[in-house]
């Protein structure tokens, strides 16, 4: 009886320790990874807020307006496995502070370009900038939380995602009515004012960012032992059933099929991300721009609640099929809906479930590729589904705006993002219906 008593209080006070360790991850370094992907988030898609002034005075076309928007994703696919090799090589800290300097010094240059062909040069090279850093933070992610958190975690990092709009909506509105400075545009003092923090938190990350577990100081050694020693047991198990390069993983079928899950779904998040200010605007003319703002931010709270319960879920019951497939149905038949109300409060309903449904994709859907990857193959791994996802943020604004121009209708490009939509859940429904687990031996994953 005291045998089992004691058994049982020790258990308990090892759930307690591993419970106050994970907390104590989660609010040392997911805070400060959000506030980080929200000024890269923001870095990205202010140019639809610019759009509103900025388009009439570089006598931009809504065809032409898709493009810029767009060529941002050329160079963003081109550097994210190269950055993310480089990151598992050199450290984060080091790394990740490079990317946010970069990309800050080339978002605030952008504020001075005077015609659409310098525009295009500094989206792409921004595009270049930027490209290393969200794969390269969810893999950073991995080195710190063990599968069970995964999904979580990652979501969590992403809320920054619609956090980003949410701020930065009625943040992009005020400065467009109200910033004026020296003669410039105030679409021009957008783009400069919204990059400076990035450059600010690129000096930060490199004294406050612990590239891993071993260089936390607010970890205690009791606690980076048994974290290291709980994320080694896994690498090693990892390791022993799927024991690839990270050159093999580039033709590994899952990662691909994952990458074209988050592909069809980016479609609908860019679409959204970079025509829903003109959108908005085109409602009303007598909307000012803050007021704009304030609408769009609405459905990216949505989407926020959203992207925090489904991954909860996810994590909780170790499933992540459904978890990406019924909230991707949900989104793009809201989106494929929006042709058929033209009812401002009702497009705002339709958008916030589209908003929910895509946003809670991401958690389920990022968390698979480290279920069978590690070291450089998960370097590798995690970019290339990056990689081929983001392609997304040049077809998707390009093709609505393609169809803006040639219909008048820019509707009917989001009903195309929706069909796209659609066809993501489907992507999702056909994934296994359980990761296999690390013990399953090599020759049982698909290839």
């Amino acid at each position: 009886m005291r045998i089992a008593a004691a058994r049982m209080g020790g258990e308990v006070g090892t759930a307690r320790f591993e419970h106050k360790t994970i907390r104590k991850l989660q609010w040392r370094v997911l805070p400060f990874t959000f506030v980080l992907y929200v000024i890269s988030f923001l870095d990205r898609i202010n140019i639809g807020f610019a759009a509103l002034t900025m388009n009439k005075e570089l006598a931009i076309s809504s065809q032409q307006f898709g493009f810029l928007a767009g060529i941002f994703f050329f160079g963003y696919v081109l550097s994210e496995v190269p950055s993310n090799l480089m990151l598992h090589k050199v450290g984060a800290r080091i790394w990740i502070a490079r990317i946010l300097v970069s990309w800050g010094l080339l978002a605030t240059l952008t504020g001075f370009v005077r015609t659409p062909h310098q525009l295009y040069w500094m989206r792409f090279l921004l595009g270049l900038a930027e490209g290393g850093y969200f794969p390269g933070i969810v893999l950073y992610l991995t080195y710190w939380f063990r599968r069970r958190e995964q999904a979580q975690g990652i979501a969590l990092f992403l809320t920054g995602l619609p956090v980003s709009s949410i701020l930065g909506a009625p943040l992009s509105g005020w400065i467009l009515d109200h910033v004026h400075w020296m003669n410039l545009g105030s679409w021009r003092w957008l783009l400069i004012l919204e990059g400076v923090p990035a450059i600010v938190f690129g000096v930060v990350t490199y004294f406050y960012l612990p590239s891993r577990p071993a260089e936390a100081k607010f970890l205690s050694e009791e606690e980076k032992n048994w974290l290291t020693g709980e994320l080694q047991k896994e690498e090693r198990a990892k390791q022993a059933a799927h024991s690839i390069t990270a050159l093999q993983v580039l033709t590994k079928v899952r990662v691909w099929h994952l990458g074209l899950i988050v592909f069809t779904v980016n479609i609908g998040v860019y679409t959204l991300s970079f025509w829903l200010p003109q959108m908005v605007k085109s409602f009303s003319s007598g909307y000012s721009n803050q007021s704009v703002g304030w609408m769009v931010m609405i459905p990216h709270v949505a989407g926020l609640i959203g992207m925090v319960l489904i991954s909860r879920s996810s994590d909780r019951k170790m499933e992540r099929r459904l978890h990406a497939a019924i909230p991707a149905t949900f989104a793009g038949a809201a989106l494929v809906s929006l042709g058929a109300t033209h009812s401002v409060a009702l497009t705002i309903a339709l958008l916030a479930i589209a908003a929910a449904g895509m946003y809670s994709v991401y958690g389920p859907t990022f968390s698979l590729p480290s279920e069978f990857l590690c070291g450089y193959a998960a370097a590798s791994g995690l970019a290339l589904v990056s990689m081929i996802s983001n392609t997304a943020g040049f077809v998707g604004p390009y093709i609505t705006g393609w169809i803006s121009q040639k219909t008048g209708n820019l509707r009917l490009g989001l009903l195309a993002a929706g069909i796209s939509v659609l066809a993501g859940a489907v992507l999702a429904l056909v994934l296994p219906k359980k990761v296999k687990s690390s013990s399953a031996s090599a020759d049982q994953e698909p290839t």
